[in-house]
Parts: C-alpha cells; structure tokens; sequence
C-alpha cells in the first residue's frame, strides 16, 4: 500500500514540477576552455546532459562515478558528440566515505585544477552506505559534503570558481533530527517506500542547508555555492551559466 502511495505522489510531483513549470535553455556563450569541471553522477540523466554541454564548450570534464563501465561509456558518447577529448572518467563511489578520499587524493594529485564542482549525483531507496548510514542521506549529502570539503582549497586556488549541488523543491517537505544525527540514530535505515521517500526529502533539505552555509562562511573568496532543482533534463544547462562570470545570481540566499 505504502508503495503505491509513494508512487502516486511522485508521479504528481513529476506532472506539477516538470510539466507546468518551465525550464530556461542555456543562452549563455560562455566558453571553458581550460576549465576543469567536476560532475559526480554524469554516466547517465541530467548529469550526463551537464557534462556533454560543458565539454562542447570547451571545458576538461571529470566524469566522477561509481560504474566503471556505464561512465566510460558516457565519457566516449561525449567525446564524441562534443568533439572535446578532454572527457575522462574518475571512480568515485558516495555510498564510501574511503572511496571519496581516494577520489580527492588522486584527483589532487592528478589534476592542476578545478574550477566547477557540480554535485549532481542522487539516490531514492533503501540500504546502507559502507559506514552503515541511511542510503540516501549518506550519498546525497554526507558525501557530497566531504568531497566539497576536500577540494575546497584547490577551488579556492583556482578561483573565481563554483560549487553548484543539484537539490530538488521535495526539500520542503523534509526535516533534520539534529539530535539523532549527533547520536547517529540516521544509520537506522528506512524500511517502507514511504520512509525512502522520506528519507530523500531530508537529504535534500541537507544539499539546500550546505550550500547556504556554505556560501555564508565563503562570501568574500572567490569561490560562490549554488543549490537547484531541476525541473527539466536540459535544467542543468543552467550550471554553464552558473559556472562563469556572465552570472551573479544569488540563489544561495532564496532558502526560506
């Protein structure tokens, strides 16, 4: 019963935020080149979509995923529809906090630069991530936070620079039990389709909370944070624009 709930309202959800609203195709000329950019999730979806627009405009892209195989295959589709060579792929698997220092450390040993660091990536479901936090939470947000927090400094270096974390409007029906975080009760994994899809919801409420903080403690450096939500495939287009001086948005300040 609970499944075909959970069903119902993301298929309202869908209908509302992806059919009335529209998104804006980016118009921008920006171009990258000698650009590095980061976007985890970019084997498949709007990650993949982000990555090949940033690729034909020039930009070195770093395809951060867990799949070997899905993202090579995407980092070769890109490479080819986008003429750019500079698509690689890097192992990255959220759901492993080791995985993402390994990803930090060899991104930092291997790379000069980063100038974009796009969060896309996302889950909605049951399970556990290495260290035993709930699925969602853990890969939403726990390791976004600390791939954000690895690469910080190389961002800074390389400023003006970006940090832009794909959040979802499903934010406004999450919370935070800041207390059973502190006590790691999260780890206590939902069972339902209900609490998954819960569970979700709080995550992303968690990518809106960071990157406002995070813009706060960053306001006056050269690197500005973003958080959105994409209403469409083609949204993330959106990232060139936010990725470049053509934009000076705010949007880390419309969190209510």
């Amino acid at each position: 019963m609970y499944l075909y709930l959970v069903a119902a309202a993301v298929w309202v959800y869908v209908l509302v935020f992806y059919g009335l609203f529209k998104g804006t195709r980016c118009l921008s000329p920006a171009w990258l080149k000698g650009k590095t950019v980061v976007v985890t999730g970019s084997n498949t979806g709007i990650g993949k979509s982000t990555a090949l627009e940033l690729a034909k405009r020039g930009a070195r892209v770093i395809l951060a995923c867990r799949n070997k195989e899905k993202a090579e295959a995407a980092a070769f589709d890109i490479r080819s529809e986008s003429g750019n060579p500079q698509v690689v792929f890097m192992q990255l698997d959220l759901a492993s906090l080791k995985s993402v220092r390994s990803f930090a450390e060899t991104f930092l040993k291997t790379e000069p630069r980063l100038d974009i660091l796009i969060n896309n990536a996302g889950v909605l479901g049951p399970g556990c991530t290495e260290e035993g936090f709930d699925l969602a939470f853990g890969v939403n947000h726990l390791g976004h936070f600390l791939l954000t927090n690895l690469l910080l400094e190389r961002l800074r270096l390389c400023g003006p620079s970006r940090v832009i974390t794909v959040s979802a409007l499903l934010h406004r029906i999450g919370s935070i039990d800041f207390q059973g975080l502190a006590l790691r009760t999260d780890a206590v994994h939902p069972q339902s389709a209900w609490s998954s899809l819960q569970a979700y919801c709080n995550s992303k409420l968690c990518n809106v909370l960071f990157t406002r903080e995070l813009a706060n403690r960053l306001e006056g450096t050269d690197v500005t944070c973003y958080t959105l939500h994409p209403v469409r495939p083609f949204t993330l287009k959106l990232a060139v624009v936010l990725a470049t001086d053509h934009c000076r948005s705010n949007l880390h300040r419309t969190v209510p």
